[in-house]
């Protein structure tokens, strides 16, 4: 519960300050076992911080609102607001130097360096599986490994970074740590520097965990999603899932199926892969996870600038048979959900020996698709007939909550339009503060 954010709308609507704190006395007790003094206390002093943020103007106090919400947009939800909303963020950022950098939307950004290619990956654990911290950690971990892996580069170093709420249990950052460490151990890449902080300081009350990994790794032969070529075939790897496939376990009535999704097939494939000769054979590699086949062929259609055909015939065989029974059991579409299986990207005739060792190491592939030549779009083939493959407002439904949350959206091409002006405001702050920043230096020099 954010008491700030409390205090601050419910000052915006009239209430009077007694009222203000005697909601917030209330919201106060109800997570802490303190006495109304206190509590009241703790009241009058958010009232008095909010206070003291009112009406305070300029780039540095104030932003333009999207009048759009992250929920009602999608961000974080792996479908068509999530995409734009990134590449709104690629706009902020801008190009640079990058040998692939977040304009790409890979699954990594890559510098060349010393003759190498250092690559740096991050991602944020599973918003759903804060109450269980080691499962939070785990699969975040291997979900960076990843993103650095399939971007054809040796992992060297981890960082993470933990956030827990004011009423969280100090336990939490432990297990979380734990998850980490299992994956760090068992692929001997060293977890080198963290944060560790409170959600919100004192004005966030609950026990709510967040919290991200990154990686850093480095290699000769970049496998990026740019290098995609026509004419090159896609092959898929079985995959059992991670952090999604758990919280749909957990949250849907499949605690069993959250075994299937402990494993470390991923990053030995990867390994094995770079270890061939045919791994330089390879034009690009990513796993299946933004919003599942379904937003990442999208993405890789784009970023490659050519139409991608995606076969469904060996597609939903290649998902591990207790996690594709859930999905089953619950009407979940395996095309759009987060499988954590690996596509590889690679020339006809580099296939079979692809093939030949990826099963070496004891996981299954097939080929699942092709590149052409043509407009940039991805294709679904499903019983020989061809149907567009674009995302979903949102990934597949995946828990309840979200079963529920997917059938509410306004119209998307009004939000589109006001989270543009939004980026483009941001645009324009950032170029009006380096133009300041740029008149100091100069002050100063002379």
């Amino acid at each position: 519960m954010d008491v700030e954010e409390f205090a601050r709308k419910e000052i915006a609507c009239g209430r009077s300050e007694a009222e203000v704190e005697e909601g917030l006395v209330r919201i106060i007790r109800s997570f802490k076992t303190v006495s109304p003094a206190y509590a009241s206390a703790f009241a009058r002093a958010i009232i008095t911080e909010v206070k003291n943020t009112r009406g305070l103007a300029g780039d540095f106090f104030t932003f333009e609102p999207a009048g759009v919400k992250m929920g009602e947009f999608g961000v974080g939800s792996r479908g068509k607001g999530d995409f734009f909303a990134h590449r709104q963020i690629a706009r902020i950022i801008g190009t640079g130097p990058a040998e692939v950098g977040v304009d790409q939307m890979d699954d990594g950004g890559a510098v060349r360096a010393g003759g190498e290619f250092i690559v740096c990956t991050v991602d944020g654990m599973h918003s759903r599986l804060s109450d269980f911290p080691f499962l939070a950690g785990f699969h975040v971990t291997r979900a960076t490994l990843r993103d650095a892996m399939v971007m054809g580069a040796r992992p060297v170093m981890l960082f993470s970074d933990i956030h827990v709420a004011d009423d969280g249990d100090v336990a939490k950052i432990f297990d979380y740590t734990a998850g980490i460490t299992t994956v760090s151990e068992a692929m001997n890449v060293p977890l080198v520097s963290g944060s560790t902080l409170r959600i919100g300081g004192d004005m966030v009350l609950g026990g709510r965990l967040t919290g991200c990994v990154g990686c850093v790794g480095v290699t000769e032969h970049l496998t990026a999603r740019k290098s995609t070529q026509p004419g090159d075939v896609f092959l898929m790897t079985e995959g059992a899932g991670g952090g999604t496939i758990a919280t749909a376990g957990i949250y849907s009535g499949y605690p069993d199926v959250v075994e299937h999704t402990i494993n470390l097939n991923f990053l030995t494939t990867c390994q094995t892969l770079m270890k061939s000769p045919v791994f330089q054979e390879i034009h690009a590699m990513t796993d299946v996870t933004n919003g599942g086949l379904r937003g990442d062929i999208s993405e890789m259609a784009e970023t490659a600038q050519c139409r991608i055909v995606i076969d469904d015939t060996n597609v939903a065989d290649l998902v591990e048979p207790h996690v594709r029974a859930m999905l089953e059991a619950l009407r979940i579409d395996y095309l759009g959900v987060s499988l954590d299986a690996l596509l590889v990207v690679a020339p006809p005739e580099a296939a079979k020996e692809i093939c030949r060792v990826v099963r070496s190491a004891g996981v299954r592939i097939e080929e699942i698709g092709r590149a052409e030549e043509g407009k940039p779009e991805a294709v679904l083939v499903s019983g020989g007939k061809e149907q567009d493959f674009t995302p979903r407002f949102r990934e597949s439904a995946y828990t309840p909550v979200k079963k529920v949350v997917d059938t509410d959206a306004r119209n998307f091409d009004e939000m589109k339009e006001q989270v543009m002006r939004a980026s483009e405001a941001a645009i324009r702050k950032k170029e009006r503060v380096l133009a300041r920043l740029k008149g100091k230096n100069r002050s100063a020099r002379t």
